[in-house]
């Protein structure tokens, strides 16, 4: 078993997290508007702020244990440590880990 590293924004408050999540947002949707996009085409396509904000942590969390991506024991226990560090973002967590079929760990 891998030890879990502490998420380098751990430190950083929610509300600084979610600005960030929707100025990328913001960003995202503004390039496709420019390059001709029809917005009722995509607007549900693009994930929610708290999608993003759980992706940032785990992109974060991944690039400090030198950009190796998790194994699927490992990134249940990461996103498990999101939702604790930030109780806020739990259900979406979780409504995360149930979309892609990682409800528990596989024990071997």
């Amino acid at each position: 078993m891998s030890p879990i590293h502490p998420l380098p924004r751990s430190r950083t408050s929610l509300k600084v997290l979610r600005a960030e999540a929707r100025q990328e947002l913001e960003t995202v949707m503004h390039e496709r508007l420019l390059a001709g996009e029809d917005p009722w085409e995509f607007m549900e396509e693009l994930l929610t702020v708290d999608e993003l904000t759980v992706y940032l942590l785990r992109a974060d969390a991944i690039n400090s244990n030198d950009g190796q991506r998790p194994s699927p024991t490992r990134e249940y226990r990461l996103l498990r440590q999101i939702a604790l560090e930030y109780p806020p973002l739990t259900t979406v967590v979780w409504r995360m880990l149930g979309q892609h079929g990682a409800l528990a760990p596989s024990v071997n």
